[in-house]
Parts: C-alpha cells; structure tokens; sequence
C-alpha cells in the first residue's frame, strides 16, 4: 500500500516513515495541507495520515478535500490536543481513525493492518460485483421490484427483501446499493445460514487477539468493513435468538464493541437484510424477534417466484446463454420452439439459479450449436429429484456441522449422477465438469460404493 503522511511536524514525520517503511509500505511526506493535497493530485495513494494542526490550512479541511476529491483514501487523524468533537466531525467527515500524540509504534501499524485487510475484502466484494447478473425480465413483477429499488436507493431506509432460495434477493441488494450515494463505498455480504452460532458474532462484529481459545489474530467485524457503505444480511431469520437480540441493540445504538474489547466502535452501515422464511411465522414460532423486524422492516420488498414470473424465462435463457457462452468460449446456442417452451412451463423449485446451472450445463455439455427438448430432457433434474436434494440438505442442516451437511449434499449428488451415467467414471467427471481423478477422490472420500466392472 502507498502512504502519505500530511503533518508540519518533522519528528511524526519521520517517525511514521521509519516504522511503516519497515512494514514494507511505501511512505511519501508532506509538510502541509496544500502540498499533500497537490500530491494527491499526482499519485494514487491508499492511506493518509493527517495533522489537525497546521499552518495555512487546518486537517479538518484537508479532510473534507480528500474525501470530495480522493474518496479511496483513507485518511487517519492525528493530533496533540485531541478532543471529542473533533474526533466526532472528523469521523462524521469520513475519516477512518483518529489517534492522539504521542503515536505509539503498535497502535500505528495495527490501524494500517486493519487498512489493509480492509481493502482486501474491498476488493474481493467490487471483483463479486463486477460478475454479479443483471436484473434480466420485463414482467409486471420484476418491474415492480426494479421501481421499489431506485425508490429506497435515494434514502438510507433499511430493507427487508422476501423470497425463495434462487430468486435474486442478493442481486437486488447490490442494485440498491449500486444506486445509492454509498456506492463507492463498500458492499459487504454474509449469509447468516452458513456461520455455525459459535462464529457468527465474531463475523459480524469483530474480535481482540486472546478473546477466546483458538483467537490468535484480532478479527475485524463485517459491519466495521462495511462503514459507510452497505451491509447485506442474507437468511437473517437463520440467526439465533441470542445474535438476533446483540443485532438490534447495535442497530439501535449504530455502534458496537468487538469481542474482548472495551473499545466502543460507533458505525455508519446502511443495512439491508433477506431470508427464504415465512418472517410472520417465525415470530409466532419464537423463532425471531418482533423488534429486530420492526428495525429491519422499514421497506419490503418481496420477490415472486420464477414460475410466477414465466414471462420472464426466455429473456433470461438468452441473457445467460450470451453471458456462458462467452466464459465458456463456446458458440452461442440455438434454442428451439420446443426446447424454450419448456423451459418456460418448467416449475423451477431452483428459480434463477436452477436456471441459469441448466443453461451453462447445456452450453458445455451439447456438442451441437441447436438445443432440443431432448437435450433439456437428458440434462435437466427433475423436480422431484431437485426437491429431494433441497430437502436433505434442509432437514439435516440442523443437525449436522456445515462440513458434514456438505459431504452429505455432495454423496446424494455425485451417486445420482453415476447412477445417471450408467457409473462410468469419465463420463460423470465430465458433466460434473471435473476430472476424472478428482471425481475417483471424492468417490473414495466420501465412502460411495461403485461397481468397478461398470466404471471407466
């Protein structure tokens, strides 16, 4: 990372260049606002530490010029009579941190740390955004939703989104954020469902080092990642009672405290939260608190299934069959009357996602630039088939650890499609899209018997 140092100080000046430089951060100084400003101008930097005090022009506005002309930079306050209001408008300005002289050699190298694995989920979530979908379809629903987007995208309201596994609740999420002032500013995504209980605080809200056996490094909580931009809770109703009550008292107050710590950390995160469940029968059942939804609830927005939006399919055939065929670097593929029309009457328990698998399946696995009803017919799951792997996996998420209800998936998975392929190994590797060494791994991993006069 590259480093500014803004100060009229020579000693911090030099102080912060030797201890950053033997981080192996790349330092350059400054020694006042308009100088660093014209810096600014002529390189690309990632971090700026910034004096208060200072002749000509004070930090505060060199603050509010950074963060109007330079918003990647994260600019850390540094002062020698620090106060309160200072450190509040300073924050309020977009300032990342603020710290009092004197600076001690930890603290400085810890908050350029925590930059730095900042920006590296930063730049993880702009690459996700960067191959998310479009929102594909022109139906009177889809409409609906594209309109309730740009509505809640002017303010900071906070939104629930409502429906089925598949149906592009995490897209519309990142289309509101996308369309809001926080833009530019991180979209931080965790899917509630997939942290066992004993992690999910720490994901969310961060931990010291030595907060609890097996805490070796600090963490920084997804909502301390996500200031000032937007925070996306996916399968909320998948919290426990005990995450959902710590949730709404930091949703309430806008600020935390990690685990092990006495540090208050106060946040500006635009929070936008989704689950596949009946939320009104999860409140009767116990299962969610009333309160949190009121604080979640401010606009819903509800998804329809895909087989109640059928208008939409062969808009969203074309659009992934473009979108695949171009990763795959295949020819496009020529749908039929026939195939489309199935596709179209097709119930699709999956919604988006079931279609858009089927679609890149038949991009790779059909030799032939047509798609017939029979192609569809070889290669798509069947309902009931889809339904029951939906199901195993549900009813045993609950009881098992993650790792295993994964293995348990994959074992289900992998023994229809031998079974489909007639238990020929090369051929079952291909449709799965792996190779055939990889799937004889798996097979022996997972303990599933094959017969060996059968498989190739």
């Amino acid at each position: 990372m590259k480093i500014l140092i803004i100060d009229d100080d020579f000693h911090i000046r030099e102080l912060l260049k030797e201890t950053l430089t033997k981080e192996n951060y790349e330092v350059t100084e400054a020694k006042d606002g308009y100088t660093g400003l014209d810096i600014l101008a002529k390189e690309d930097f990632d971090v700026c530490f910034l004096d208060v005090w200072m002749p000509e022009i004070g930090g505060i506005d060199v603050l509010t010029k950074i963060k109007k002309d330079f918003p990647g930079v994260e600019v850390i306050m540094i002062s020698g009579s620090a106060k309160i209001d200072q450190a509040v408008r300073a924050t309020k300005l977009g300032a990342y941190d603020f710290l009092e002289k004197p600076l001690t050699i930890e603290k400085v190298i810890s908050i350029v740390n925590n930059i730095e694995q900042f920006r590296k989920v930063q730049d993880i979530e702009f690459k996700k955004n960067d191959i998310d979908d479009e929102m594909i379809g022109s139906s009177p629903s889809i409409n609906k939703i594209r309109e309730l987007i740009a509505n809640s995208a002017k303010s900071d309201a906070r939104v629930i989104i409502l429906g089925e596994n598949g149906t592009g609740k995490e897209l519309i999420a990142r289309a509101i954020h996308d369309q809001s002032i926080r833009r530019n500013k991180p979209f931080v995504s965790i899917n509630c469902a997939a942290i066992p209980e004993n992690l999910i605080e720490s994901e969310l809200f961060g931990h010291v080092k030595g907060a609890f056996t097996g805490a070796v490094d600090g963490r920084i909580g997804k909502f301390v990642l996500a200031n000032f931009g937007t925070m996306f809770l996916d399968e909320v109703a998948d919290m426990s009672l005990a995450t959902q009550a710590k949730l709404l008292r930091v949703l309430q107050e806008m600020q935390l405290t990690p685990i092990g710590s006495t540090e208050v950390i106060k946040i500006d995160v635009r929070v936008i939260a989704a689950t596949n469940k009946d939320i009104k029968e999860e409140i009767k059942k116990g299962n969610f608190r009333e309160d949190l939804l009121y604080r979640l609830n401010v606009i819903p927005i509800n998804v329809s299934p895909l087989k109640e939006r059928k208008s939409d399919i062969p808009e969203l055939v074309a659009y992934f069959n473009k979108k695949l065929s171009a990763e795959h670097k295949k020819e496009m593929k020529v749908f039929s009357p026939e195939a489309l029309e199935y596709l179209t009457q097709y119930s699709w328990p999956g919604n988006i996602r079931q279609l858009r698998n089927i679609v890149e399946r038949l991009i790779v696995m059909v030799n032939e630039i047509d798609i017939t009803q029979e192609d569809i017919l070889k290669y798509i799951d069947t309902e009931e088939s889809y339904k029951k792997i939906q199901d195993i996996f549900a009813t045993r998420y609950d009881e098992l650890k993650l790792n295993v209800a994964r293995e348990e998936f994959e074992r289900d998975f992998i023994q229809r499609k031998l079974k489909e392929n007639d238990y020929n190994i090369t051929k079952t590797a291909k449709v799965l899209g792996v190779y055939p060494s990889n799937l004889y791994l798996k097979i022996n991993k997972l303990g599933i018997k094959v017969d060996e006069s059968k498989s190739k």
